[in-house]
């Protein structure tokens, strides 16, 4: 189980939106590299990096910002936002991203998402973002007719790593994650599945722990990291704890 710490790319700042509306950023740090290296020394090991502006923009926009991210920390990098060629998915790959995150493509050219997967296995994931079930394109900024599971569906077998799922109405919100929903769409597919949007304390973490989330690959924390809600230890050790446990138990014997 992973915590991803959130950092979303906004004019080359690190900001954080409330529910996807880029009118409604608050800028947690001037340094995105600054930032990354917090969390590496906060012991998180992985680094969930969007690139707001490129999401609308559908093409990468703070490439900058990326590149000095990926020279400062030894993080486990994913990167989402404006990823919609093939060029460009060689580009990051190449450049040190370990997994691009493929939203709007995915949607509007799923053959896209197919190609890359075959050519980088385990290195290309697929970001669904929701509006009651519906999943939204365009940085959020268009709804359309399909829903989470139908999309999530086309890559069964594709070789995809992960969906990154994400409730948009919850996203900087601090209400909690949509723990229900993430759920379902984890025992629905066969791919692993990240929860986003709305992480909002040591509750959330506990959730992560529980049995009924044994099939999600982890979660992604922004603004409660950012203001303190969560404390990056507690929420570590609490993760740590957890897989202690599940290596401790005892394995049952099977009878004839």
């Amino acid at each position: 189980m992973i915590l991803f710490p959130a950092i979303d790319l906004k004019d080359g700042l690190a900001v954080r939106l409330q529910q996807g509306d880029m009118a409604r950023a608050t800028v947690f740090n001037v340094d995105p590299a600054a930032q990354a290296h917090a969390f590496e020394m906060q012991g998180f090991r992985h680094l969930h990096v969007v690139d707001l502006d490129g999401a609308f923009a559908g093409k990468s926009m703070n490439g900058a910002a990326v590149e000095r991210i990926l020279e400062t920390v030894g993080l486990c990098v994913q990167l989402g936002g404006g990823i919609r060629d093939m060029k460009t998915i060689d580009n990051w790959l190449e450049k040190g991203v370990n997994r691009v995150i493929i939203g709007t493509a995915a949607v509007r050219d799923p053959a896209l998402v197919k190609e890359a997967a075959k050519k980088y296995p385990k290195r290309v994931a697929v970001g669904l973002d929701a509006r009651d079930g519906k999943v939204a394109v365009e940085g959020w900024a268009e709804q359309s007719e399909l829903s989470v599971l139908e999309i999530a569906r086309r890559f069964e077998d594709a070789g995809v790593a992960a969906i990154v799922y994400t409730d948009v109405t919850r996203d900087g919100m601090l209400q909690g994650i949509n723990w229900d929903a993430t759920v379902a769409l984890a025992d629905a597919i066969s791919i692993p599945v990240i929860a986003s949007g709305g992480l909002a304390s040591l509750d959330d973490i506990r959730v992560m722990t529980e049995p009924r989330a044994q099939k999600l690959e982890g979660a992604i924390a922004g603004r409660a990291l950012y203001d303190g809600r969560l404390d990056a230890k507690e929420a570590l050790d609490m993760i740590r704890g957890a897989r202690a446990g599940e290596r401790n138990q005892p394995v049952e014997r099977r009878t004839t």
